[in-house]
């Protein structure tokens, strides 16, 4: 999985000669887009902090975290890095690409960030071209340029810097920022859940942290929580127990047994429709064992997680969200498959309005219309599914389709591994590659995986 993964991004941007770094590696990657992340999500946060203390004439801070980090946006800088490598030399497919990816980021943040505070963190409900609030035509047009400039330019920059410095101390301080990440993070997360008793010592060292960020913004502010909510002014504190009574939790039973039900309705779908229009029978299942597709299976989940409050919305609302969110998520998939398993296991170069073979604009209405059958008319069929398979078998049957699920995913993922290394004439040195060229030979896998193009 390293060659495969280091050669699909061979091209990102070749070290300079005599700078000690190899060509290119794991850890090369690693380091390389963890100093993306972190810088990103530092000048995110110094743009955001300055445009909201303009606005209001009085200094807010916009991070979520104490920290000067607006992680989203790191976290999306290395999306747009590692996704859109392959259009980085066609400059209106890259911008379309960046907002498309970027918005259906934004909007799937605020989603989440919702659920957990059951507020909005920002709301684009009085500007124009704005869909549900969480999302605009405006700030989706300035994704798309700063993704173009930030994979076309910024990139080149930060990776320059980083390759100028002495390798331990560029690796030294990667490592000390994630520490204060993952600190920073779990603190934060505490004190807007109220639970700032469970670990008090990291939530006193969260707040030196925010002190100290406020005073790098050169004004002192107060503690996290009224931070966010002189930051976010719509989001409202929180007190306990006000959350509506009998909300509807969509609870991680029923995310489970929606991705079993989607993946293995998805592998029924997809292998009916290539006998309709290709003639033929031919597995469409992601997994070695069982008919199961995981890209389905992880679609049907992400948009229950994402619209089950809104199930009720128009359906026109919900088709324009699987339309666009399903040709991102897609596109995603088809990169990660062939940077991870070095083959493409689906090509629609051949289709009219496609996007390098990865989607194209008729499956993009097909993602569309799934999400409006699967919430309207066949969600609330699966939630009584579920219900009666919690009922009568509580968690043994539960327990045992997720122990299966992730054996099967983890033995998938070797037998791939090794059928790609297996092509290149490598020899299988390890006992678990003796073990998938025993079980999982070519032959077998050509039959699991008929449309799985070397790359």
């Amino acid at each position: 999985m390293n060659h495969i993964f280091c050669k699909s991004l061979q091209g990102f941007l070749p070290p300079p000669k005599g700078s000690g770094f190899p060509l290119m590696t794991t850890e090369r990657i690693f380091y390389e887009m963890a100093s993306i992340f972190f810088v990103y999500s530092f000048l995110a946060w110094v743009v955001e902090t300055a445009v909201a203390t303009l606005k209001v004439r009085d200094f807010r801070n916009r991070g979520f975290a104490s920290g000067p980090f607006c992680f989203v946006y790191g976290f999306t800088g290395v999306l747009l890095t590692i996704f859109l490598q392959e259009l980085k030399e066609d400059r209106w497919f890259l911008f379309l690409g960046s907002m498309v990816i970027a918005t259906a980021v934004e909007w799937m943040t605020g989603k989440l960030l919702e659920r957990l505070r059951q507020k909005k963190w920002w709301d684009y409900s009085g500007r124009k071209w704005n869909f549900n609030g969480y999302i605009c035509l405006q700030y989706s047009l300035l994704w798309g340029i700063f993704g173009f400039l930030a994979v076309r330019y910024g990139n080149r920059i930060i990776l320059g810097f980083y390759r100028s410095i002495p390798v331990m101390v560029g690796k030294t301080v990667i490592w000390g920022l994630i520490a204060i990440a993952v600190a920073d993070m779990l603190g934060s997360l505490l004190a807007i859940s109220h639970m700032e008793e469970k670990l008090p010592y990291l939530l006193k060292w969260n707040h030196r942290l925010q002190r100290w960020t406020l005073r790098l913004a050169v004004k002192v502010s107060g503690h996290i929580e009224k931070r966010i909510g002189r930051s976010y002014p719509t989001v409202l504190p929180k007190h306990e127990k006000e959350i509506e009574k009998g909300e509807e939790k969509c609870s991680f039973v029923q995310v489970f047994w929606l991705f079993v039900i989607g993946a293995f309705a998805g592998d029924i779908i997809e292998t009916i429709f290539c006998r309709i229009t290709a003639g033929v029978w031919m597995s469409r299942s992601s997994l070695v064992w069982g008919h199961f597709s995981v890209v389905w299976g992880l679609a049907i989940a992400l948009v229950t997680v994402l619209l089950y409050k809104d199930r009720n919305r128009e359906e026109h609302y919900i088709f324009w969200v699987g339309f666009f969110l399903g040709g991102a998520y897609e596109y995603i998939c088809s990169v990660f498959t062939e940077i991870v398993f070095g083959k493409v296991f689906w090509d629609y170069s051949a289709m009219p309005f496609n996007l390098g073979g990865r989607i194209n604009l008729l499956y993009c209405f097909f993602w569309g219309l799934a999400a409006v059958v699967w919430m309207k008319v066949l969600y609330p069929k699966a939630v009584r599914l579920i219900e009666m398979i919690q009922k009568k078998t509580s968690w043994i049957l539960t327990g045992i389709f997720l122990i299966f699920m992730i054996f099967n995913i983890f033995i998938s993922m070797l037998a791939l591994v090794r059928y790609d290394t297996r092509t290149e004439g490598k020899a299988a040195v390890y006992r678990w590659e003796q073990e998938m060229d025993q079980h999982f030979g070519d032959a077998k896998m050509e039959q699991i995986y008929p449309n799985a193009i070397k790359q």
